[in-house]
């Protein structure tokens, strides 16, 4: 199975052989698409400082979101699908391009939840492992300033592919664990001891924290896929991960840890998109503690 990553090195090395195939060519017209998909009110002001060469910019807020009402849906429920199609397309994204997204934030965050939403539309896809900081370190070439566009006709789609569940099948299985559910969130706030987001800190019932961080390495990067079967698989306690859910604080960081098992040959985990700020805006039970 390839993996969801692409190393900073790997990534120069496939730009460096669409440089040499000709004067014209480039990401783009290569069917190489990089996007951009950083997050934060200032997160299009971060781009124009500097990205990656040829990047395009989408916002981990306002295309890979669409905030309302936090108590259905959470905090960063998807976007109407002819929303992100617009996006996609504004973005040069085509049904056939093969896509590598990235973050300033080693791809923990809105880079995981861009390439979950563009694989759940059937786009190929990989995160830049380590963002933007590793491939600067690696020296790719950065520029500043808007990207021209490259904007191209609006997909047509019909449905997420990838599985989801709703607050009615966790409530469900929060009274009676029968497969295995997983907070993406710090062991902090999966224990409770503190929210800067969401109101009555804790976790849901039965549920089992699986930090997200817990899968990077001090550089940010992912850890190997055998180093993070070893820490993952005893979470399933038996079931295949295609059983297990997945849930963080608004549904962007749970994608990093659907990352990381994919990563890790545990495929087809469903992802809970309200999470637990759907959750605990309800009058349903939270947990609190290391326990579940």
């Amino acid at each position: 199975m390839a993996s969801p990553l692409v190393s900073p090195e790997a990534l120069a090395a496939e730009l460096s052989d669409l440089d040499r195939s000709g004067p014209q060519s480039g990401p783009a017209t290569m069917g190489l698409v990089l996007l951009d998909a950083r997050a934060g009110a200032d997160a299009r002001d971060r781009f124009r400082a500097q990205h990656i060469v040829g990047a395009r910019f989408i916002s981990g807020d306002h295309d890979l979101a669409d905030p309302k009402d936090p108590a259905q849906g959470g905090r960063h429920p998807l976007p109407p699908l002819e929303a992100f199609a617009r996006a996609l397309a504004s973005a040069g994204v085509r049904p056939s391009s093969r896509v590598v997204v990235y973050d300033d934030k080693n791809g923990t965050n809105p880079a995981a939840r861009a390439w979950w939403m563009l694989r759940a539309v059937g786009i190929d896809a990989r995160v830049l492992d380590g963002g933007l900081a590793a491939a600067i370190a690696v020296k790719l070439p950065t520029e500043s300033g808007e990207a021209p566009p490259t904007a191209t006709s609006p997909m047509k789609l019909d449905r997420w592919q990838l599985p989801t569940v709703t607050i009615d099948r966790i409530d469900a299985l929060s009274k009676a664990p029968s497969v295995p559910v997983l907070d993406a969130r710090s062991a902090s706030r999966h224990r409770g001891e503190a929210d800067p987001f969401d109101p009555r800190p804790g976790h849901i019932p039965n549920t089992k924290n699986a930090p997200h961080e817990a899968s990077l390495d001090a550089n940010g990067r992912m850890l190997d896929p055998a180093t993070l079967r070893a820490q993952l698989a005893p979470l399933l306690e038996g079931h295949p991960a295609s059983e297990a859910i997945v849930y963080c604080g608004s549904g962007i960081t749970a994608c990093h840890l659907l990352l990381a098992m994919e990563h890790a040959g545990l495929s087809g985990a469903s992802l809970y998109v309200g999470s637990f700020s759907e959750w605990t805006r309800t009058a349903r039970p939270v947990a609190t503690g290391s326990g579940t």
